[in-house]
């Protein structure tokens, strides 16, 4: 009998501020099984072992940016591998579910703490192909068909 298991490579993507908070509650993941963090490069220091482009929905250099971040992303994943893509959003975390998708790897979104009366764009636009899509608060799953009920982050 092979004992000979792989050790799943995680992925652990957000952007910067209270997703990148929440995220952070998710790093013993990473001394557990093997995995690298990815966040945006802000004034404050992350402990992240790669730093993205900053931006959002309201940014004038949203597309720009994006697409140097998508460049940066095929880097990532080519030297990384990673078999699963757990993020907290937001537009950081876009180009690593795409090529969760493409690549047929597990990908995992837990919705945002901060929304708890209404969906966000983000969750709206990676549940389609969410293999597992956690919601932090009860009153968020009617917003969403796949979501389950994870309890809090933090």
């Amino acid at each position: 009998m092979n004992t000979d298991k792989k050790i799943p490579k995680l992925c652990l993507v957000s952007s910067s501020g209270g997703h990148w908070e929440q995220l952070q509650k998710l790093k013993p993941l990473i001394e557990k099984y093997d995995g690298f963090l990815v966040t945006e490069k802000t004034q404050f220091k992350a402990d992240a072992k790669y730093l993205m482009l900053q931006t959002d929905l309201k940014d004038k250099l949203m597309i720009p940016k994006m697409i140097v971040n998508t460049g940066r992303t095929l880097k990532i994943w080519i030297k990384e591998k990673p078999d699963f893509v757990i993020t907290t959003g937001t537009m950081v975390a876009y180009p690593f579910y795409i090529l969760s998708v493409i690549f047929k790897k597990k990908f995992v979104y837990i919705e945002t703490f901060g929304r708890a009366d209404m969906p966000t764009v983000a969750g709206r636009m990676m549940e389609k192909h969410s293999d597992l899509f956690i919601v932090q608060w009860e009153t968020q799953k009617k917003y969403y068909k796949k979501a389950i009920y994870g309890g809090c982050l933090y």
